[in-house]
C-alpha cells in the first residue's frame, strides 16, 4: 500500500520541542518535494514548511521561521520537522503532503494530487 506514515506528535509544553517524522511507504521520497500542512479548528490549512526533491531547497511559513526545521532524508524516505520554542498556536493537526510539483507551489498552493498522511495532533498547552 502507498502511503506517507506521520509520527512524533503529542503533547508539549510551550517553549518545548517535538521532532516530526513522515515516512513514506510503497515508494520512496526520491524525486517528490514533500511539505507539513497544519490546520486548527476553525482555521484555514496553513503550508508550514516544504522541502524539495533533493533536499536542497526550502520554504517556511513566517509564522514558524526561526523555530521550526525541516529535513529529508532520501535513504530512509523520511521527511523530518523539528519543531523547537512551540507556541500554543502551533496546536494544530499536521499532516504531511508528497507531490513531484516544485516546492514553493507546494507550499503556497498544497498538493495537486500526490500523496497526504493520515495526520497527527499536536498539542502546546501547560
Amino acid at each position: 500500500q502507498l502511503q506517507l506514515v506521520e509520527s512524533g506528535g503529542g503533547l508539549v509544553q510551550p517553549g518545548g520541542s517535538l521532532r516530526l517524522s513522515c515516512s513514506a511507504s510503497g515508494f520512496t521520497l526520491n524525486s517528490y518535494a514533500v511539505g507539513w500542512f497544519r490546520q486548527a479548528p476553525g482555521r484555514e490549512r496553513e503550508g508550514v514548511s516544504c522541502i524539495s526533491s533533493s533536499g536542497g531547497s526550502t520554504n517556511y511559513a513566517d509564522s514558524v521561521k526561526g523555530r521550526f526545521t525541516i529535513s529529508k532524508d532520501n535513504v530512509k524516505s523520511t521527511v523530518y520537522l523539528q519543531m523547537d520554542s512551540l507556541k500554543s498556536e502551533d496546536t494544530a493537526i499536521y499532516h504531511c503532503a508528497a507531490d513531484s510539483i516544485p516546492v514553493q507551489r507546494l507550499c503556497t498552493m498544497g498538493p495537486t494530487g500526490g500523496y497526504w498522511g493520515q495526520g497527527i495532533q499536536v498539542t502546546v498547552s501547560s
